[in-house]
């Protein structure tokens, strides 16, 4: 059973920007952290931003002033707003979630690829 299911990415030139989303299942219980992590070819899978309730986002350097990350709780769904992409931000991004319980989870990745 698909538990995050992500959508947004796609192909763009530099400069422009993207939105990403997750929708969790109704079947996790007890979120308290939803993020996102990218992986570029070659490269190990870094954060990208996280965000606790819908009040405290915390940003990789790399994404600080050019992304930002908020949260529908009533949705289960958590969104990352890029903006004025470079070709460094191409990457698998991948939807992260944790639970009161200790319980992470991972979505499928949506492929974001920068480039003119």
């Amino acid at each position: 059973q698909v538990q995050l299911v992500e959508s947004g990415g796609g192909l763009v030139q530099p400069g422009g920007s993207l939105r990403l989303s997750c929708a969790a299942s109704t079947t996790i219980f007890g979120i308290k952290v939803m993020g996102w992590y990218r992986q570029a070819p070659g490269k190990e899978r870094e954060l990208v931003a996280t965000i606790r309730g819908t009040t405290s986002p915390f940003y990789a350097d790399s994404a600080k002033g050019r992304f930002t990350i908020s949260r529908d709780n009533a949705k289960n769904t958590v969104y990352l707003q890029m903006n004025s992409l470079k070709p460094e931000d191409t990457a698998i991004y991948y939807c992260y979630v944790n639970t009161i319980f200790s319980e992470n989870y991972w979505g499928q990745g949506t492929q974001v690829t920068v480039s003119s």
